[in-house]
Formats: C-alpha cells, structure tokens, sequence
C-alpha cells in the first residue's frame, strides 16, 4: 500500500483551480470551410435525488415519470432512471424502524432523517465511489480512536458494489488508500493515520473532489472534521461550486469544535445542502457513529437519473429543480445538487 503525501506552496490555490477548470477541446470542422463554428460538449447530467415526507422517512417506490426536472425553469427529459436501495445495514449503525436514526444531531438541512428500510441489493452498476476524508490535525487530539472506530464501522458497513478510497489531512494531505473494494486496505489505511498539524480542510476537500470528478457514475466524498479551517489557501465557495458541477456529493460530519465557529459551521452547512448532502455536528462519538449511520442509510435510499440538457444559452451558472409531479412542495423534502456549470464554449475558427 503506497501512501501519497502532498504538501501546499502559496501558490497551490490558483494552481488547483486552474487544473480544475480544464475543458475537452472541440473536435475541428470538415476541411476548406470559411465559417466560425461554436462547440459546445454537450455532457450528460446526472442527479442523485433523496426523497422524503414529512417525517423524514424515505419516498420509495416513485418511477421515472413521477419527477419533474427544470433546468433554468426549462423542463428536461429524463434518459437514465434507476431507484437505489440497500439491503438492511449492520445492527451496529442501524436505527429503530420509524424513528430518525440521527438522534438530537444538528442536520444541516433541516429535515429529519428516515429509518432504515430493506430493500433488493444494488447490482455492481449501482455502486457508488465513496471518498472519506479524514481530519488528522491538531485539532483531533481529543477523541481520534473514536472518530476512528465511528469511520471504520462506516467501512464495514457499506455495500461491496462500492468502492471506498480514504484520504487524510492536516496542513498535508494524504492519499492513504486509493479507490477499491477491498475493506481491509481502507482500514489499514484509517488504522495509520495520526494526528497533528495545521488544518487544510478546503485544500484537501478541493483534492479529494478533482479525484472524484475523473469518475463516472455516483460519487460521494465523506468528510469528518473536527475544527475549522486554519490553513488552506483555497476558497470554500471554490470547492463548492466545482463539487456541484461534476455531481459530486459531500456530506460533511463535525464535532462541536466546528459548531462554535460560526463561519465555519455555516459553510459545512451551505456546502452539504448545494451538492445533495447533509452536515451533522456530534456531541460525542456515539452520535459520530450515528451520523455515519444516517449517511449509509442515505446512500441506500437515492434515486439515480440523468438527463441532456435541453438547448440553453445560458453558459454560466444553471439552476436545478426536481419535484415531484401532483404533490404539494411542501408534502415531500427533495434534497440533489442545486445547479451546475457548463463547460467552457470552444469556438474553431476555419
């Protein structure tokens, strides 16, 4: 196992971005032609959709013909569906059917989470890429084997279609064990970590997204962090809005240490919601533990679809909006990534 450490130049922030911002080239036009062509890659969009009622519990069952998706208020035609479940999860990360397995934690959208269903297995198709990131700075003293048994039981417990890679951080970061199936390499890795250092959250966060965004499929990056950001040369709103436009989910878990900090509390609350995901502030490790456990049961209670955009000529930010057809907005809680951004116009000139 081959452990890939970085470390971060003052000039790694436009360096990152620029990297990030990349965009395929067009394809050039038949020869002998005087015309001035755009291109534009048209790129299939894909949602991963959690839907709940009122009480926080799972909307199941739903088809494609039951959602409604708007671009810029323009509607899009659905072209791939698939209705995600998991079977029941270990009892060790398993709530009481009927009750919000999240107990009194801080859930950064504001609605409650839903019990754990049974459900048919995923077929290998289905299965997500999971990147874990984990907080090794100083700020992790205090509770670190915890937040390390709460990690490891998120591993053992989630579904063998997907692929889990675990990262670190403190001023560095650390690729600790690359995307695979294999439990015991992730574990290894999570079992080698130590704490120390500067926080890089951001940093590494911008990272762990640019790894995920070479993917297709879905794809979720994890964040346990202890404390607030005391290092990065990046900007949070930078990490966010590239996360959203590959459709990358984060769900963010953090101690109280976070919560004290406004600021920071705030941006895990607003990055989680834009990109689909939740932001949890535990107390303790039992509802570190808990917290994980939500989000395992979130992954096994989505809705997968993707679609092409419709003609638009909007190439900055685009605004997503998924519902639910003949239900009042308020009778379901609909949580996807709220918009994206094209990729760069090539224009070829002949």
């Amino acid at each position: 196992m081959t452990t890939q450490t970085y470390r971060w130049p003052l000039c790694v922030g436009a360096a990152l971005l620029i990297g990030a911002a990349g965009a395929p080239g067009a394809s050039p036009q038949q020869a002998g032609s005087e015309e001035t062509v755009i291109r534009r890659t048209v790129s299939l969009v894909q949602l991963d959709v959690a839907v709940t009622d009122k009480r926080g519990d799972y909307v199941t069952g739903l088809k494609a013909s039951d959602f409604e998706i708007f671009e810029d208020g323009l509607p899009q035609k659905v072209a791939t569906f698939e209705e995600v479940r998991s079977p029941a999860p270990d009892s060790t990360l398993t709530a009481q059917s009927g009750s919000n397995p999240t107990g009194n934690l801080g859930v950064g959208d504001g609605s409650p989470t839903g019990s754990f269903q049974a459900g048919p297995a995923r077929s290998p198709v289905s299965g997500a890429s999971v990147f874990i990131l984990f907080d090794t700075s100083n700020y992790m003293y205090r509770g670190f084997v915890f937040a390390q048994d709460a990690i490891a039981e998120f591993v053992r417990s989630l579904d063998h279609p997907d692929r889990i890679a675990f990262y670190s951080y403190s001023r560095d970061f650390s690729r600790a064990s690359p995307l695979t199936p294999d439990r015991s390499m992730v574990l290894r890795g999570l079992r080698s970590t130590v704490a120390g250092d500067d926080a890089a959250l951001y940093n590494a966060l911008l990272m762990t997204v640019r790894d995920a965004a070479r993917l297709s499929g879905r794809k979720v990056v994890v964040v346990f962090s202890n404390g607030p950001d005391n290092a990065s040369v990046v900007a949070p709103e930078d990490v966010r809005e590239l996360a959203q436009s590959e459709g990358i989910t984060i769900y963010m878990i953090s101690t109280q240490e976070a919560k004290l900090e406004p600021v920071s509390s705030a941006v895990f609350r607003r990055m989680s919601a834009s990109t689909g995901g939740k932001a949890y502030f535990a107390k303790n490790w039992r509802e570190q533990q808990k917290a994980f456990g939500s989000i395992r049961d979130d992954l096994g209670h989505l809705y997968s679809f993707s679609y092409y955009p419709q003609s638009n000529p909007n190439m900055g930010w685009r605004k997503i909006t998924v519902t639910v057809k003949g239900q009042n907005p308020k009778s379901y809680h609909i949580r996807t990534r709220s918009g994206y951004r094209p990729k760069a116009v090539q224009i070829a000139e002949q």
